[in-house]
């Protein structure tokens, strides 16, 4: 049976770009148009068991996607939404509040009529459609690539929790309901945090810098998009620039800093949690939290394992019931990785268990 989806933007070349990609697929089919927020919401309280996915537009007049998006939270109305959005700064914030109020994923307009830009658009488009409306489970996603761990993972493994003049440091991946994640973990971390934060949350070019600036506006600790040679201090979060892969260099009088880069995408990924992770392998720390939250795929597996070899690593994961995609955890989960696998609401908890604080006049 196909998928039913709505489509919600002001455009009608949007609306016929949009349409063309849907119908290039037989697993989908468009039921219904809406031209703004408030035809939209009349679909939605009249047939809103009918949509399987809800393409939603981010700027539209009378009622934009994010007025849209508090409505159905409103009136309860269970659908999926998928956020359509332009690389505007406004556009960029609004869609930040989107995803974390709720809307399931995200997907960038394209730009230009370039084939390899519509193309790009595409693939976006329908593997964000397939994981919303079931027809990618992550299944496929084992983590058999890695080298099996003993059965459990490394629970019996002793974490230097609290442990004076020690250097540790913070390392998340996430991806697909990422944001939303994010705002239940960063929020909850003390500005004194014994640690530097560092954060690979897939999401393009301009997409960053708005959620690193959500993100410092209701965390204690600092929150702030990284930039080439930014020196690591503890209590602050460091997320990767959407476009560029993040890694961490050793400066020459100590201390580690922030190198960006913009090397190709690795499966497809850039910033790539891989490449931030196998970064750290062999640095001079005594232990390194790595913790993979909801997200398509399985990047951070491969990079974790390489890191593990050389580090001291305590490993936290998103359980499967609080994700929004089970795919970045369950590969790191089924690698037999993980020290833990937790419920969302646990993991700042266990994040401030194994670094600890900076104690007053530290």
């Amino acid at each position: 049976m196909k998928k039913n989806i709505l489509i919600v933007d002001d455009s009608a070349l949007m609306r016929r770009v949009i349409s063309d990609i849907i119908n290039s697929d037989g697993r989908f089919e468009i039921v219904d148009y809406a031209v703004d927020g408030l035809a939209a919401m009349e679909l939605l309280t009249k047939n809103s068991t009918l949509y399987d996915a809800v393409l939603l537009d981010v700027n539209m007049p009378k009622m934009n996607g994010l007025e849209v998006l508090v409505k159905i939270q409103k009136y309860n109305i269970s659908c999926k939404i998928i956020m359509v959005s332009t690389l505007v700064q406004d556009g960029a914030k609004e869609t930040i509040l989107a995803l974390e109020r709720g809307a399931f994923d995200f997907v960038l307009k394209p730009v230009s009529a370039r084939p390899e830009i519509r193309e790009e658009f595409k693939q976006k488009l329908i593997a964000s459609l397939e994981m919303a409306t079931g027809l990618n489970s992550e299944d496929k996603v084992s983590g058999n690539h890695i080298a099996q761990k003993t059965a459990g993972g490394n629970k019996n493994k002793q974490s230097s929790v609290n442990q004076r003049n020690k250097k540790k440091l913070v390392a998340i991946a996430c991806s697909t309901g990422g944001p939303k994640a994010l705002k239940e973990v960063i929020p909850f971390l003390p500005g004194n945090i014994d640690a530097p934060v560092l954060l690979v949350q897939h999401m393009p070019v301009g997409f960053t810098a708005s959620l690193a600036q959500r993100l410092d506006e209701i965390s204690d600790v600092r929150v702030k998009e990284a930039e080439h040679g930014d020196v690591l201090e503890k209590g602050t979060v460091y997320i990767a620039p959407g476009g560029r892969h993040f890694s961490v260099t050793e400066q020459r009088k100590g201390g580690f800093q922030v190198a960006l880069s913009d090397e190709p995408p690795r499966e497809g990924l850039r910033p790539c949690a891989n490449v931030m992770y196998e970064s750290l392998a062999g640095k001079e720390f005594d232990q390194i939290i790595c913790v993979v939250l909801t997200g398509m795929g399985a990047d951070g597996t491969i990079g974790i394992d390489r890191l593990s070899q050389k580090n001291d690593v305590y490993v936290i994961a998103q359980d499967e019931k609080t994700c929004v995609v089970y795919g970045m955890p369950k590969a790191i989960a089924s690698a037999g990785l993980t020290d833990e696998i937790l419920p969302l609401n646990r993991i700042a908890d266990a994040i401030i268990k194994n670094v600890g604080v900076l104690n007053d006049g530290r």
